[in-house]
């Protein structure tokens, strides 16, 4: 139970770049973006077919980051400037890259077990300074990684063009007004998020050994469903605490997806459930403030009884 709790902690912390990812476009930009779907297999794609090729695994990554950029960018040109709709241009991306990544692996799937990989660096780095780091080293690594990111997202988002990024979301029309290029901030945004998943994507080939062309399927699902969960259980005030939220959203879906299949549930209903856990996050909020509403009403409604009671008992006493 142990082990499974610390792959599903160490999964969770990478599924929670890809959600950081899908924060900047389902939150700050407002853009429904299904490029995700795709440019997290592209991710695991170019880093896989660079590390069977000897390049380094620093290298992959860092060119599974710019591959993600560059698609996102392409889907963020075909909505801005291609004037087509948001989540169509994210559907065209995630068909044509369907494609894209079969031909950049040349095939269906590709290995990485033997190879070397920026994970087993990172445990061949910790078993040298004894066994329990070299045990925990790759949790440690990517919880030292996201937090970066974090923090780089944090600071990113403050920025003047942050900030332009952040109102384009809230009131494109208000921030045209004040000349700034929605179609750039747009492209923008929508270009990081995708480098942020395919860092993802890039990340957990390498972490469960091999890279497929299917791996990707579903992931604005658990994304969005690391964003609404963290949102519901940490609050979204500023900034600073989202990211944080949307980070303990990734974990804790991962943990329950583990803590799900430790008690017998079939792995083929892994997409019925995330499906399941996304509905109860939606409605679960809003269940809760209305009973919270109801609440208040009640006792309003009781403390008015009170004091028109308390004023009748006051007036038969005066007459």
């Amino acid at each position: 139970m142990g082990t499974a709790l610390l792959g599903s902690l160490e999964s969770g912390v990478i599924f929670a770049i890809m959600a950081l990812g899908v924060y900047l476009t389902f939150r700050i930009l407002d853009f429904p973006d299904l490029t995700v779907d795709g440019s997290f297999t592209t991710g695991g794609a170019v880093a896989a077919v660079l590390i069977v090729n000897g390049y380094s695994p620093f290298l992959g990554t860092i060119a599974a980051v710019i591959a993600g950029i560059i698609f996102g960018a392409l889907t963020g040109i075909l909505h801005t400037k291609g004037k087509i709709n948001a989540l169509l241009s994210g559907i065209l991306s995630m068909i044509a890259l369907y494609s894209i990544n079969l031909r950049i692996m040349g095939k269906a799937n590709i290995g990485l077990l033997g190879e070397d990989t920026l994970l087993t660096q990172v445990q061949t780095a910790g078993s040298g300074f004894g066994e329990w780091l070299s045990k925990y080293s790759i949790v440690l690594f990517v919880i030292v990684l996201v937090i970066l990111i974090k923090l780089v997202v944090d600071w990113f988002l403050d920025t003047e063009v942050g900030l332009a990024l952040r109102a384009t979301g809230n009131n494109a029309r208000m921030i045209r007004s004040f000349s700034t290029n929605t179609d750039n901030t747009i492209i923008l945004g929508v270009a990081l998020s995708n480098g942020l998943v395919a860092l993802s994507g890039a990340l957990m080939a390498q972490y469960q050994g091999f890279s497929d062309v299917s791996m990707g399927i579903g992931m604005i699902i658990i994304g969005l469903a690391s964003v609404i969960i963290g949102e519901a259980i940490f609050g979204d005030r500023s900034i600073r605490r989202a990211t944080l939220a949307v980070i303990g959203g990734a974990i804790i879906y991962r943990l329950v997806v583990a803590l799900a299949l430790r008690v017998g549930l079939s792995p083929s209903d892994m997409k019925l459930m995330t499906a399941l856990i996304v509905i109860i996050a939606l409605i679960a909020p809003m269940m809760i403030n209305n009973w919270k509403d109801k609440k208040k009403k009640a006792a309003r409604r009781k403390q008015s009884a009170s004091e028109m009671n308390a004023h009748l008992e006051g007036g038969k006493n005066n007459a």
